[in-house]
């Protein structure tokens, strides 16, 4: 007898290929508890947390008001802090800046710690070519070398245009654990996924970066030969000191989502900030990442990001101007450091509209962050 039963509402694909909390209208409540929706998670709380003394900055307090950053209906959550102090710290009317939030791709910034620790310890090299470390891949990376992936400069037949319901990137997110499959297949793995993806695999003319999440997946597998990552994750977050929890969802052969899959408030994002800005220096345990990968970064020519990102570069998965390092997220976030004076702004946000991505709005949110961090 089979027993009643219906299928799950927040995994189910309906509306714009769409699963339901990523559907406009829930997207912020999906944003907002995605630790809770995904298929599988990860979680992991650090052995010890980093004190951050909160002394309110006026200056800082002022530069917000003018950037208008709180006042739009997206936002969620801003913290800014710079060594061990909360500069300031503000939250939507229906959040707050310790309360777990979608980051998307911010996430991929743990791609940076972990392949830059690989190559600093002659794992791998980043003229090494992706079809000699993954011998399975398909014709979309197979030619491609390391530094081609980490700098977003691959051209192959994965798309990302959140505009494009039938996008690759959604049919990605399967392997990522944040939807179910329309029938009753088995899930797809990441492995699998990247393993169907074709193209020439060479680098783009343009001089612009092809921004593929489908780039840090392949960088995930790489990563998982040499070393355990769900280890590597609570390392990080000994080494960061969060407060609360880290979360990740999981690939169906429990791979940590690095490509979007990350969960954390605003105020452990900005100590996730932190320890970039101390250049992988750990509140507890060993250091991680690798100081001289993070200064190649700054200098290193990747391609640009696109004609409305001025000099913003993506570099070893990373995005930079050559003096602060950051990432941006699906759906509104930023997290930016700046180097310099160590100050950082993670800022987390959900736009409701049908693609949940507006060029136009991440670029004032970037603007916006860059008076607040790069003021000293």
């Amino acid at each position: 007898m089979t027993l009643p039963s219906h299928p799950n509402p927040a995994l189910t694909v309906g509306e714009d290929n769409k699963q339901g909390w990523n559907q406009p209208h829930q997207r912020r409540a999906g944003f907002h508890n995605a630790h809770l929706l995904f298929r599988r998670t990860l979680m992991v709380r650090a052995r010890r947390v980093l004190d951050l003394n909160v002394l309110p900055d006026a200056d800082i307090a002022r530069q917000v008001a003018n950037s208008g950053l709180t006042a739009h209906p997206a936002f969620s959550a801003l913290v800014v802090a710079q060594e061990t102090t909360s500069l300031f710290e503000a939250a939507a009317a229906d959040f707050a800046s310790d309360r777990v939030h979608s980051l998307q791709s911010i996430s991929k910034m743990h791609i940076h710690l972990i392949i830059g620790e690989l190559i600093a310890d002659g794992h791998i090299h980043p003229d090494d070519r992706i079809g000699d470390l993954l011998p399975w891949i398909g014709s979309a990376y197979a030619t491609a070398r390391v530094q081609d992936v980490l700098d977003m400069n691959v051209d192959n037949d994965f798309s990302e245009d959140y505009s494009d319901a039938q996008a690759d990137c959604f049919r990605e997110e399967e392997a990522l654990g944040w939807r179910l499959p329309h029938d009753d297949r088995p899930e797809q793995t990441l492995r699998d996924f990247t393993a169907s993806l074709t193209g020439s695999g060479t680098m783009p003319r343009t001089g612009y970066a092809r921004y593929k999440s489908a780039n840090t997946d392949v960088l995930t597998l790489i990563a998982a030969a040499f070393v355990d990552l769900q280890s590597k994750i609570e390392t990080i977050a000994d080494a960061a000191g969060y407060e609360g929890a880290f979360h990740i969802s999981l690939s169906p052969e429990h791979l940590p989502a690095f490509s979007g899959g990350g969960c954390l408030s605003a105020r452990d994002l900005a100590r996730f900030g932190l320890l970039l800005a101390r250049k992988g220096r750990a509140v507890f345990g060993a250091p991680v990442g690798s100081a001289d990968f993070l200064g190649t970064t700054m200098t290193h020519a990747g391609p640009f990001l696109g004609p409305k990102r001025g000099t913003i570069r993506y570099s070893n998965h990373l995005m930079t101007n050559g003096r602060w390092i950051g990432h941006a997220g699906y759906g509104g976030q930023f997290l930016m450091i700046d180097i310099p004076s160590g100050r950082v702004a993670a800022f987390l946000s959900v736009l409701e509209n049908d693609s949940g991505y507006d060029d136009d709005y991440m670029a004032s949110v970037i603007d916006g962050l860059q008076e607040i961090c790069c003021s000293e």
